[in-house]
C-alpha cells in the first residue's frame, strides 16, 4: 500500500481456545501518529507483537516500512523500534552509558556508538543527566531514555505500547513532546494507549479495537461525530427536580432528553450551544429548580468507547501488569521467534 508504514489485513492470531486477533485490519500512514485503543483483552498488544515480528502470525498478511513481516522478519526489524510498556533501560549505567550499550548491541562499534548516543541525548533533552545514574532519573526521563534508545538506528517505525503507563502528568508531557519531535523527524508512531487524551492530543488517526477486530477507524474528530454534537448537560440539587429539568432541556434540545436518576443528571443534544445554555439556565431559574451544575460538553473518545463497545475504557494503573487477558507472559512465547527482546527487536 503506497504511502502506508504499516499494514495488516485479516490478521489472526490464538492462544489455545483464545482468539487475540480475529481478522484485524490496519493502516498506518508515513509520517504520522496512529492511535490503537481498545479495552482490556481486546488484542492491542498482541498485534504490535505481530508486526514488531515477536510474535508469529496465524492467518492474514502484514506489512511494515514495505516489508511482509512473515517472510522478511530479519529485514523489518531493521527497520523499526520498539519500546514496551515499562522502561528497558539499566538503572545501574548513567543514560549515556545505557545508550552506548544499545549502540554496541546494535554493532554500531565504539566510536559510533558514543557519537549517537551524544546525538540522542541531546535530542531527548537528557544532555544534563546524561553522566547520572538511571536510578535516579525521574519516570518521565526514565521514559525519554527508552524511546532514545529505540532510535539508535533512526527506525522507519517505532512501536509504542502504552509508553507512558505509570507516568504522572509531567512525565507523560515530556514523553508526548519527545513523540511528536520523532514524527517531525520522519518516524512514524503506532501508539497504543488507553489513556484517551493521549490519543487525543498526539494521534492524527485512531483504530479502535475490540475482540481481536478492528470496529473504528478514523480521525479523532471523525470518530467523535459518529457521537453526536455539543451536548447540554444540568445536574440538579433534588430527584424530585429532574422530571422538571427534563421538560426545560426537551425544549432546546435536538433529540429526547436523557436522564441519570443516581448522578440527578439531565442531557441532551443541542444545535445552538450558546443559545441552549442560556435559555435552560434561565428557565430552570424562573421555575426555582436549583441547580448543582450545568453547562455544555463535547463528545469525548471515552464517549465513542461507549457507544463502540457498550462500556468506558478502564484508565490503567501502575499495578496492572498486562492489557491482555488470557494471554501468555512474553517469556511464553519466545520460542516462536528468535528475537531475544524487544530491544533486539529495533
Amino acid at each position: 500500500m503506497s504511502g502506508y508504514a504499516v499494514s495488516a489485513v485479516g490478521l489472526e492470531k490464538r492462544y489455545g481456545e483464545k482468539r487475540a486477533l480475529d481478522g484485524f485490519d490496519l493502516a498506518v500512514r508515513e509520517g504520522t501518529v496512529h492511535g490503537l485503543l481498545g479495552p482490556n483483552g481486546a488484542g492491542k498488544t498482541t498485534a504490535v507483537r505481530i508486526l514488531s515480528t515477536l510474535v508469529k502470525l496465524d492467518g492474514g498478511s502484514a506489512r511494515v516500512a514495505g516489508l511482509d513481516v512473515a517472510r522478511q522478519p530479519r529485514e523489518v526489524r531493521a527497520r523499526i523500534g520498539l519500546t514496551g510498556q515499562y522502561a528497558a533501560v539499566d538503572e545501574v549505567l548513567t543514560g549515556r552509558q545505557n545508550l552506548e550499550m544499545f549502540g554496541r548491541l546494535f554493532h554500531l562499534g565504539g566510536r559510533r556508538a558514543r557519537l549517537r548516543a551524544g546525538e540522542l541525548l541531546e535530542q531527548f533533552d537528557l544532555t544534563d543527566a546524561a553522566d547520572r545514574g538511571v536510578g535516579k532519573y525521574s519516570g518521565g526521563m526514565r521514559r525519554r531514555l527508552d524511546l532514545a534508545a529505540s532510535m539508535i538506528l533512526t527506525p522507519r517505525v517505532l512501536f509504542l505500547d502504552e509508553p507512558t503507563t505509570g507516568l504522572d502528568p509531567r512525565g507523560r508531557g515530556e514523553v508526548w513532546d519527545s513523540v511528536r519531535a520523532l514524527v517531525t523527524g520522519g518516524t512514524t508512531v503506532l501508539l497504543t494507549t488507553q489513556y484517551l487524551e493521549e490519543a487525543d492530543k498526539l494521534a492524527s488517526h485512531i483504530t479502535v479495537i475490540d475482540q481481536g477486530r478492528s470496529i473504528a477507524d478514523d480521525t479523532p474528530d471523525g470518530l467523535k461525530s459518529t457521537v453526536g454534537g455539543d451536548r447540554i448537560e444540568v445536574v440538579v440539587a433534588e430527584r424530585a427536580d429532574i422530571a422538571r429539568a427534563v421538560k426545560v432541556v426537551a425544549r432546546v434540545s435536538d433529540g429526547e432528553p436523557e436522564s441519570d436518576e443516581t448522578e440527578l443528571r439531565v442531557h441532551a443534544p443541542v444545535t445552538d450551544r450558546v443559545a441552549a445554555l442560556t435559555e435552560v439556565a434561565r428557565t430552570l431559574q424562573d421555575e426555582g429548580v436549583r441547580v448543582e451544575d450545568i453547562g455544555l460538553r463535547r463528545p469525548s473518545l471515552d464517549d465513542v468507547f461507549l457507544r463502540l463497545t457498550g462500556h468506558r475504557t478502564d484508565v490503567r494503573n501502575e499495578t496492572n501488569a498486562r492489557n491482555e487477558t488470557n494471554v501468555p507472559n512474553e517469556t511464553d512465547e519466545t520460542d516462536e521467534t528468535d528475537v531475544p527482546n524487544e530491544k533486539e527487536a529495533a
